[in-house]
């Protein structure tokens, strides 16, 4: 399963961690004073924690005591990542419920639409279709590329979705905090690319070299499992 992270990523609104700067940033809205940050953190996001994103839903409520935790950083502008769901579903069909895996944004600045795209899969979260919509961005990565922003209201209309409210959250900015914070506790942990994994503490990076990987993480589970 996906998931959001547990609770508000720690840093947010601390001004002393590093935010993303990357390109293709919209959402210029008017910036959010350290009280409002507190608000959202103890509001919003705790609302968006302990939960669990399952096809063909969004970020779905039940927080998940009983199951390892493994994150994900990616961006969906990333043929890599792309690649990588292979893994990522191989890891849902063998471990089910028992194996939480939580997708962390970390955009790329060499990926101009990155930015962008992890705000809209926000947005999906929010109309109730975050995993149908990352699968559908990851399989159109050159063409994000190529044309843009478009492509990530296209996904949205062909899911149903109201493409209009994606067009306005990416104008408005309303989800760039949570993007910002994922980035910034990428960051601190030193994560550097995408995908990379952290379970149990250890940080397995991908790229285009992963090879061994999915092996590795199911170690690690099991022995987490058997405990």
């Amino acid at each position: 399963m996906w998931s959001r992270p547990a609770c508000g990523p720690p840093g947010v609104g601390d001004p002393s961690l590093p935010s993303c700067t990357g390109h293709g940033r919209r959402g210029h809205g008017p910036r959010r004073s350290g009280s409002d940050l507190r608000e959202i953190s103890g509001s919003r996001l705790l609302l968006r924690g302990c939960v669990s994103v399952t096809a063909p839903g969004g970020w779905d409520t039940g927080p998940m005591t009983d199951s390892v935790i493994l994150d994900v950083w990616c961006e969906l502008q990333c043929p890599d990542c792309h690649r990588a769901l292979d893994d990522v579903r191989a890891l849902r069909a063998r471990y089910g419920d028992r194996l939480d895996i939580r997708l962390r944004h970390f955009p790329l600045e060499k990926h101009k639409h990155a930015f962008a795209a992890a705000q809209a899969a926000e947005e999906a979260a929010e109309q109730g279709r975050a995993w149908p919509y990352v699968e559908a961005v990851l399989a159109r990565t050159a063409e994000l590329g190529e044309r843009g922003e478009p492509v990530l209201l296209d996904v949205a209309r062909e899911l149903g979705l109201d493409a209009e409210e994606f067009d306005t959250a990416l104008i408005d900015g309303r989800h760039i905090l949570i993007v910002d914070a994922d980035q910034a506790e990428g960051k601190a942990i030193g994560v550097t690319g995408t995908p990379t994994y952290v379970i149990d503490g250890e940080r397995l990076d991908g790229g285009k070299s992963q090879e061994g990987l999915r092996a590795r993480i199911e170690e690690i589970a099991d022995r987490l499992l058997s405990a």
